[in-house]
């Protein structure tokens, strides 16, 4: 039995085709927290498991859902990705194996409508498919993954991945995802300044853009590696603006 597990808040534009493409699973389970966009409807016509609660960020959240999946094996998605027809093929194959406790399986992401071929962004490979018992998602607020107890194997087939529709949603991403990465920074007892932040914002475009070709990708290559630097350079700089607030006034 294979259930899919997906976290949504506010992605009626995007949740029916995500739907339409895993309908196919044993069992969908949805767990929203807020949407007020119609989304939790969508989710209804499609699956009875559909669940609301608070947000405790990302790890935390998708171990929520993974709790009440049923399958033997589970398939995380996001609302903004995609399940082709090649790749439910695939997944079947895989569920018949006892080779693995796990499967990576390679994104194919778009940007803007463009889909990126370099940029560090193909073929970003990342554990989905597991088996329920054997794995579970980090607790990290932001950028989780999936930890698997055993071997893992790999998927051929992509997941499609809608990651940015329009540059708003890049802008609004970047801003969240900071705020995220700055609060798991100030857990973690680190520290910033400003040349550090500038240098760290600096690199990433370096390594995005050059190292990892994004060049390749046009002029969209250019501007992911610009977004990828702008998320790096607020993510320090808010560290250094959170700990100010810790920090005794004089």
């Amino acid at each position: 039995m294979l259930s899919v597990i997906i976290i949504t808040k506010n992605e009626a534009d995007q949740i029916r085709e995500c739907l339409e493409s895993i309908q196919w699973a044993d069992e969908i389970v949805i767990l929203d927290s807020g949407s007020t966009d119609g989304t939790v409807d969508i989710c209804r016509e499609y699956t009875d498991k559909v669940f609301e609660t608070d947000w405790p960020g990302f790890g935390p959240q998708k171990n929520r859902a993974l709790e009440k999946a049923a399958g033997d094996w589970v398939l995380s998605v996001d609302a903004d990705e995609r399940v082709s027809l090649e790749l439910r093929l695939e997944i079947e194959q895989a569920l018949t194996s006892e080779q693995y406790q796990g499967y990576e399986i390679p994104r194919s992401s778009y940007y803007c409508g463009r889909r990126i071929r370099h940029s560090g962004w193909w073929p970003d490979y990342i554990v989905r498919l597991f088996r329920r018992d054997s794995a579970r998602f980090s607790d990290s607020l932001v950028h989780e993954h999936v930890e698997v107890q055993g071997a893992a194997g790999r998927l051929r087939t992509p997941l499609i991945h809608y990651s940015f529709g329009s540059f708003e949603e890049v802008l609004d991403k970047v801003n969240r995802y900071s705020t995220y990465n700055a609060e798991m920074l100030l857990q973690a007892g680190k520290s910033s300044g400003v040349l550090k932040a500038a240098w760290r914002g600096l690199w990433t475009f370096i390594k995005t853009y050059i190292f990892r070709a994004g060049f390749l990708d046009g002029r969209h290559g250019f501007m992911l590696a610009v977004s990828n630097a702008e998320g790096t350079y607020y993510k320090y700089v808010k560290l250094i603006l959170l700990r100010e607030t810790q920090s005794p006034k004089k």
